[in-house]
């Protein structure tokens, strides 16, 4: 064997070795941006780290406003989400006299944040300053400061830990070394405990008594825990007082480098590189973040869209059905939790709400329309992912009386399609249960009574929708089948009566598009629309159908932008590149689009589009830079909300096999 073949051998070798020794973790470093400086409680230009549930979140100083302490916390037990201060817990360091010994600007050496935790390391000539934040629970952050002197001589300190609020809601009183936060608007408590005695006034607090000597290269800790806390749940400040950092910091650390390594382990073979590990990290961690625990008016845990834009916190059907399709690849009891977050609000007629709050003083829920049926795809997935057949057990009652409800109260005609309508003749409530807002299909839409109360439709029978309830009927006698219930013949021959239905009437032989209808089913709305791949994803499209939709799909003119995959085709005259569904990338319906061309043994094609996706869609691949609600489909900017749950969640399905 000559040289450079051993070498080419003991390279590979290295690299097998290191792929396989490298801490998953370590994918998750800096793979979201949290500096930033909120100027005031409504500031919402950066983002903000969370776990296990908690409402409430942390970041960094930016390099301009360091402060030894965290930024936040960004409160979402109020409002719609307020940053408290930007910093409730600012660590200064003096000497005997009261003089600062040490500039935080210009001593920050490090900020690293992972899935698990946050951290940062200031360095003097003197000292070495070391905060880490992790969350315990649901409820509680501990934070631990490590003071080490690095010099060779004694030192005398006196430490304080400090802050004020940006919010007049808020008002302070002490607890011996804990500062009690109440709120006039709402219900959770805040404390945070402090290692030593504190003086507070309405908004704001000192410690004092903090003296410390450090003998050369001595190390202190001094550990600070937040809590908020809702009335339903129980703060217990002797238990939060003794716990022990380091083994807590290392079984979290443990639980996410567990969560990444599996679902890298469940990499698609295309997606092997280790860019596509960190993207998995992300968008794990941006799920995290939007991660909340039951609280008041929502009785389960689940996943906001957004913590990081105003009005998305809540739950809403049809994100709950992505995200839990998504989540339990790593987690399912979290998975189970945000399908019983939306069934917990299923009408005794069958129908699910649209969005749910826990605060319905800031915002009512949202019964004037549903959202498009994936419940029984989602149940379907969290079964095949875990094998867990007690899922089964518990939903299909509830998915079976949610699909029925569609047919009773969504189709007009009783011709076995449904529209998209409302529980009032409010167009724009029906447009909503589409999903798809403002798309173009629904332009000159009009909306009729039904023959039920509170039941409204389009006189519009759409694509989608039908395409969803086949899939929804061919999931339910898999779901049947399984439980031994003899409902599955009926679901497999009305699948088959449907199946045939949406190939006829919706399929335009002049343009070979699958388009929404009118009632009657002779006319077309030609509109040329991300619906028109739906009976591909649902398996419905014959081969010739499907063939010719693939090809509008992989059309550099239609469909197969710069970013691939838009709501409106680019050469229909209202596409608009920024225009919310009218032309912009939203990634469940790419992900849809992508899949519906693997149904169909495309495979060549639906991985151009994905690599196309991934590589040109602004910051995917990049650390530090959030996914976002949707995509600019000529330039790849990300457009609208910030750290947006669904986009994760289907990129996550996407890059494994699932």
């Amino acid at each position: 064997m000559n040289i450079q073949k051993k070498y080419l051998l003991l390279l590979l070798f290295s690299i097998t070795v290191w792929s396989q020794t490298k801490s998953a973790l370590e994918f998750s470093k800096n793979i979201l941006d949290y500096r930033g400086y909120p100027t005031n409680a409504t500031d919402r230009k950066s983002l903000a780290f969370s776990d296990q549930g908690a409402w409430f979140s942390f970041g960094f100083h930016d390099k301009d406003n360091i402060n030894a302490g965290f930024t936040g916390p960004f409160l979402m037990t109020e409002q719609n989400g307020v940053w408290a201060s930007e910093c409730l817990a600012k660590l200064n360091i003096n000497d005997d006299t009261g003089n600062s010994l040490i500039n935080w600007n210009t001593s920050l050496i490090a900020q690293n944040s992972y899935n698990s935790h946050l951290e940062q390391t200031f360095k003097t000539e003197t000292f070495l300053v070391k905060q880490t934040l992790f969350y315990v629970n649901g409820h509680t952050a501990l934070q631990k400061n490590t003071i080490t002197n690095t010099s060779d001589k004694t030192v005398v300190l006196n430490l304080k830990f400090k802050g004020s609020s940006y919010l007049e809601s808020l008002s302070f009183s002490s607890l011996g070394n804990t500062v009690k936060i109440n709120s006039t608007k709402s219900n959770a408590v805040g404390y945070i405990l402090l290692p030593t005695a504190v003086r507070v006034s309405k908004n704001d607090y000192q410690t004092y008594g903090l003296n410390v000597t450090l003998k050369p290269n001595e190390t202190k800790n001094y550990q600070l825990a937040y809590s908020f806390v809702f009335p339903q749940y129980h703060f217990k400040r002797e238990t939060v007082n003794n716990l022990d950092f380091e083994p807590l910091l290392e079984k979290r650390k443990k639980e996410k480098e567990t969560q990444i390594k599996k679902l890298i382990a469940l990499k698609k073979e295309v997606f092997q590189e280790e860019k596509y590990s960190k993207l998995i990290a992300k968008c794990l961690l941006t799920l995290q973040n939007n991660w909340r625990i039951a609280a008041e008016g929502l009785p389960d845990s689940g996943i906001f869209p957004s913590y990081n834009f105003e009005w998305f916190h809540g739950f809403w059907a049809w994100d709950s059905w992505k995200h839990a399709a998504a989540i339990s690849l790593y987690d399912k009891d979290l998975a189970i939790a945000q399908m019983r977050s939306m069934f917990h609000f299923q009408e005794p007629n069958g129908m699910v709400a649209d969005c749910v709050y826990r605060d319905t003083t800031i915002e009512p829920n949202n019964y004037l329309n549903t959202k498009p049926p994936l419940s029984a795809w989602a149940i379907w997935k969290i079964y095949n992912n875990t094998g867990d057949k007690k899922v089964l057990e518990e939903f299909y009652p509830k998915v079976k009386k949610y699909h029925e409800w569609w047919y009773a109260e969504r189709d007009h005609d009783k011709d076995g399609l449904c529209e998209f309508g409302a529980t009032d003749n409010k167009l724009e409530a029906a447009k909503w249960e589409s999903g798809m807002d403002n798309a173009v299909r629904f332009d000159n839409s009009t909306i009729v009574a039904n023959d039920k109360p509170k039941a409204y439709s389009f006189e519009q029978e759409s694509v989608d929708l039908n395409s969803y309830l086949y899939s929804e009927k061919l999931f339910l006698a898999k779901i049947a089948k399984v439980l031994n219930n003899s409902e599955e013949k009926n679901w497999t021959q009305q699948s088959n009566t449907l199946k045939e239905k949406i190939q006829n009437q919706f399929w335009d032989k002049t343009t070979n598009w699958f388009y929404d209808t009118n009632l009657k089913g002779d006319s077309f709305y030609k509109i040329l629309g991300c619906e028109g791949w739906t009976p591909l994803w649902s398996k419905i499209a014959n081969q010739e159908q499907a063939k010719y939709v693939a090809e509008k799909m992989m059309d550099e003119k239609i469909f197969n932008t710069h970013i691939p995959l838009p709501t409106l085709a680019a050469n229909e005259p209202k596409f608009n590149p920024t225009g919310y569904w009218r032309g912009p990338v939203w990634l469940d319906q790419c992900c849809f689009g992508i899949e519906a061309l693997e149904n169909y043994k495309l495979t060549k094609e639906a991985n151009t589009l994905a690599f196309k996706l991934l590589q040109n869609a602004e910051g995917l691949l990049k650390e530090g830079i959030a996914i976002r609600e949707n995509y600019q489909p000529i330039t790849g900017k990300g457009l609208k909300a910030q750290s947006f749950s669904w986009s994760a969640a289907h990129l996550l399905m996407l890059l494994t096999k699932n």
